[in-house]
């Protein structure tokens, strides 16, 4: 399975939630998106076995409280800039959080901060803390972060090691028109390909920054072809469920 997502086509989807006496703004890409405020937020442990991806916008100099949710998830900062908990996150930093591990704040500077939670399966929210600790399953915590090279020209730039269940991060870069075989989705638990900068040409579509793809593990290898501006893309693998 290979679902993209376009720019305008999530754009379109956008929505105002108020958190916290404070107005977030999100856009749908894959999946059905928590929605802040309304029944069910946060609760529910089940959900869609479908892969979920959203961007959060989250306004200036907001700050969401620590929490954590029972999927792996991907959060990718692509615009302004922030600190979540004690780590600095300006673009492009990747963060891997695995179900149950908490995390947060998330304080958004001036420009407020931006950036993409990218599931396995569905979510039904954040479960804030302290007042979910009794829902946290202790002993399944994992964390880890990785940030692009700023100024780097590598054609393939590692953010996240690969780890034997497979989860791997890496940014790839590409000439106008080159194509590419990406590394096989079949080594995780599936991945997202975001689209940086220029753009990625899929069945005959242009797909502009900030667009993405899901390819489920079964999905296997998927090629890429860089655009008249060439493409830079992240790739985020999960690990194997």
């Amino acid at each position: 399975m290979l679902i993209s997502t376009d720019t305008e086509t999530a754009k379109q989807t956008e929505a105002t939630y108020i958190v916290d006496d404070q107005p977030y703004k999100g856009w749908e890409y894959i999946g059905s998106a928590p929605k802040p405020g309304t029944p069910g937020y946060g609760q529910d442990v089940a959900g869609e076995d479908a892969p979920q991806a959203y961007l959060v916008i989250q306004p200036p100099n907001s700050v969401t409280r620590p929490h954590f949710h029972q999927t792996n998830q991907f959060q990718v900062f692509v615009d302004g800039g922030g600190t979540v908990g004690k780590l600095r996150v300006d673009p492009l930093t990747i963060q891997y959080a695995g179900g149950n591990t908490p995390y947060g704040p998330i304080v958004a500077e001036n420009n407020g901060v931006h950036y993409f939670t990218l599931r396995q399966s569905w979510d039904s929210g954040a479960k804030y803390l302290p007042a979910n600790r009794d829902l946290l399953v202790k002993g399944q915590q994992r964390q880890v972060v990785g940030v692009k090279t700023t100024g780097s020209e590598a054609k393939a730039e590692t953010l996240i090691e690969p780890t034997e269940d497979g989860l791997f991060a890496q940014c790839i870069a590409l000439e106008p028109g080159a194509k590419s075989t990406l590394p096989d989705a079949a080594e995780g638990g599936g991945q997202y390909h975001v689209v940086v900068s220029g753009s990625l040409q899929r069945d005959g579509k242009s797909l502009p920054p900030l667009s993405i793809e899901f390819a489920s593990s079964d999905e296997g290898e998927v090629e890429v072809e860089a655009g008249p501006d060439g493409l830079e893309l992240l790739l985020a693998r999960f690990p194997k469920l």
